[in-house]
C-alpha cells in the first residue's frame, strides 16, 4: 500500500484541482452580491440514514479555501447518522463558506455513500473472520477519497494503483505465456529493479490454484468467479501456504457464503462503484 504521505499528497491534488475545477477565475455569484467583509454561519445536516464520512476531508478543503474558517465538529467520520442530525458548523468569510460548499457536498454525500455500504457488508461478516476489500474500481480522479471512505466504513484498502503491488490477472496470464511464466517473470523482474512488491495472482479454476502452488514468493491467490463448492476446495489445497482472496460478483447475498468458505479476504468493486449519495445539505444558520 501507499504510504500515509503519499496518501496525503493524493487528498491534496485532488482538492486544488476540484476548486479549480469549479471556481475558476472566480465565484461570480457570491462576488456579485455578498461584500467581501460579511461573515457567516453554516451547518452540515443530514438528510438521510447511514454512516457519515467526509468530516476530516471537509475540514481540509474549508482550510485550502480559507484557513482562517472555524469549524466545529458535533459528529465523528465513521458515526452512524439519522435524518436531522448536524455533523458540524462552519463560521467564517460568507464567500469562503460558498465557495467550498459544492466540492465538500460531493465528496462527504459519496463518501458516507461508500461508507455505509462497507459497513454494511462488514456486519454481514461478523463472525467469519474474512475482511472486505475495495478495488481499483474507483471514480478516476478521485480513488483517494472513495478508498478513505471504504476504511471509514470498516473495510480494508487493497491496492491503491498498479505502482504499489503485483496483481498479476488472467490477461497477463495469458499474455505472459502461462501462470508459471508470468510468476517466475515477476520475481525477475522485482529482483532486477530492487522492488519490494507482493505478488497476488489470479486463478480460473482449480487447475490453476495447483500450479500457482508449485511456484514460491507469491503473497495471495485470487479465487476468482468460484462456486462455493470449488472455493472451498480452494482454500482447503492452499491451506498456509498464501493468504486468499474471492472476488467476481459477490453481492450482499452471497457474501457471507463465500466468507463460510474459509477465505481471508473478499474484494468487492460495488462498495465505490454501486452507491447512492448520502442526502446532505450545507445550511447558512
Amino acid at each position: 500500500m501507499i504510504s500515509k504521505a503519499q496518501f496525503d499528497k493524493e487528498i491534496d491534488l485532488i482538492i486544488a484541482n476540484a476548486i479549480r475545477e469549479d471556481v475558476g477565475d472566480g465565484d461570480h455569484s457570491s462576488l456579485a452580491c455578498i461584500p467581501k467583509s460579511a461573515t457567516g454561519k453554516a451547518k452540515l445536516l443530514v438528510k438521510d440514514n447511514g454512516v457519515l464520512a467526509g468530516v476530516a476531508f471537509a475540514k481540509k478543503v474549508f482550510d485550502y479555501v480559507d484557513s482562517n474558517m472555524d469549524i466545529e465538529v458535533k459528529i465523528q467520520d465513521g458515526t452512524p447518522v439519522k435524518h436531522g442530525d448536524v455533523a458540524f458548523y462552519v463560521s467564517g468569510s460568507s464567500q469562503s463558506i460558498l465557495k467550498a460548499e459544492r466540492l465538500v457536498l460531493n465528496a462527504m454525500q459519496r463518501m458516507s455513500a461508500i461508507a455505509t455500504k462497507t459497513s454494511h457488508f462488514v456486519k454481514l461478516l461478523e463472525g467469519t473472520g474474512t475482511k472486505i476489500l475495495d478495488t481499483r474500481k474507483t471514480t478516476p480522479g478521485i480513488r483517494a477519497l472513495e478508498k478513505w471512505a471504504v476504511t471509514i466504513g470498516g473495510g480494508e484498502n487493497h491496492r491503491f494503483a498498479l505502482y504499489d503491488m503485483i496483481m498479476l490477472k488472467d490477461n497477463h496470464i495469458d499474455f505472459a505465456g502461462g501462470i508459471t511464466s508470468a510468476i517466475e517473470k515477476t520475481k525477475k523482474y522485482l529482483l532486477e529493479k530492487d522492488l519490494d512488491l507482493k505478488i497476488i495472482v489470479e486463478a480460473r479454476d482449480l487447475d490453476e490454484i495447483k500450479e500457482i502452488l508449485k511456484t514460491s514468493g507469491v503473497y495471495r491467490i485470487l479465487i476468482d468467479n468460484f462456486n462455493y463448492e470449488d472455493t472451498r476446495k480452494a482454500v482447503e489445497l492452499i491451506g498456509d501456504t498464501c493468504l486468499t482472496e474471492s472476488s467476481g460478483g459477490i453481492n450482499e447475498n452471497t457474501v457471507r457464503k463465500y466468507a463460510e468458505c474459509g477465505v481471508n479476504y473478499i474484494s468487492s468493486g460495488a462498495l465505490t462503484h454501486s452507491v447512492y449519495n448520502l442526502d446532505l445539505s450545507l445550511k447558512a444558520v
